[in-house]
């Protein structure tokens, strides 16, 4: 797969870059796009590039000029729409997947908060059904 020189991506400040490479492509089915360093990599799934940093010097992961770092977690989040919301996480609870809440009923749609391995999260959302 080549990496697109246009259109956008997110980008996901991780603990150990391996480790998220691994949640991401057998819990949520992203493929690697590249990986070339330990501290950096760009996954995919669809059309939604994820690149992922370690925190340090050199690259999207560097330190402010005022000194502040930067750090995974927080609530700012990915959406990712599953066909099965209750199956998908059932597949989840059996490889030990951490969740931050329990699954959301809203006016359109059911949703539940999951983390990374570095407490990013990732929003899996199910449409409703109209009826």
């Amino acid at each position: 797969m080549s990496v697109p020189t246009a259109g956008g991506a997110v980008r996901y400040i991780v603990n150990d870059v391996a480790t998220a490479i691994s949640f991401y492509t057998e819990f949520l089915h992203f493929q690697t796009v590249m990986h070339p360093s330990p501290g950096f990599a760009i996954i995919s799934r669809d059309n939604l590039r994820l690149l992922l940093t370690k925190a340090g010097p050199g690259g999207g992961g560097q330190p402010m000029p005022d000194g502040a770092t930067q750090a995974p977690g927080g609530w700012n989040r990915i959406h990712l729409v599953v066909d099965d919301l209750e199956r998908t996480v059932a597949e989840l609870n059996r490889k030990n997947a951490k969740f931050r809440n329990e699954l959301v009923h809203g006016v359109g749609g059911n949703q539940i908060l999951l983390e990374d391995p570095s407490g990013n999260l990732i929003e899996l959302f199910e449409y409703k059904q109209s009826t």
